[in-house]
């Protein structure tokens, strides 16, 4: 088992095939309670999840998503959230789901998976999240903001270029002491 700091390293987003074992159960739920073990703001609890790996779902779910995406992942992690005024007329929810999503990515690159954060490509204009949430009976409250295949890459992920430490990380001031 990897520790934190090495699951974080070793995280990229992965957009290749996937082999088409079937994930346990076991492995889901633990990526699954990662999500949920995120903080959120003042503890409203605003993300939930729908995990899918019957591949008929899955396969309802790829008809509607276009340009296709994870077409042979053999499990969905989607991502649901309620826009709940957390303090004042503060809503954290965005926060909320991206410390889950991200805490579910470590977890599956813990447990040997990979996978990617499909966002922009389900929240835009055409909504494929909300094809996604009709598929899957997501009440009106909730929004599918956010979905990520999980599963045993067929390749290598391979880690983008980034910008040097220097560039983006200073101490006590901008552009450092």
């Amino acid at each position: 088992m990897m520790n934190c700091i090495e699951a974080i390293q070793a995280r990229h987003s992965y957009r290749g095939k996937y082999e088409q074992n079937k994930i346990p159960r076991e492995d889901l739920i633990a990526i699954l309670e990662a999500g949920l073990a995120a903080p959120s703001g003042c503890n409203k609890q605003t993300t939930s999840l729908i995990c899918v790996d019957d591949p008929a779902v899955l396969a309802r779910i790829r008809s509607v998503i276009h340009p296709p995406i994870a077409e042979t992942a053999p499990a969905l992690i989607c991502v649901l959230t309620q826009r709940v005024f957390a303090y004042r007329d503060k809503c954290f929810a965005i926060q909320d789901y991206a410390a889950a999503i991200e805490n579910m990515l470590l977890a599956i690159v813990e447990l040997g998976y990979q996978s990617c954060w499909y966002e922009g490509h389900v929240t835009d204009d055409d909504r494929i999240g909300d094809q996604i949430a009709g598929i899957l009976r997501v009440p009106e409250e909730y929004d599918l903001v956010c979905v990520l295949p999980v599963g045993v890459a067929e390749s290598e992920p391979t880690a983008p270029a980034k910008k040097a430490f220097s560039e983006r990380v200073w101490f006590n001031s901008f552009q450092g002491e």
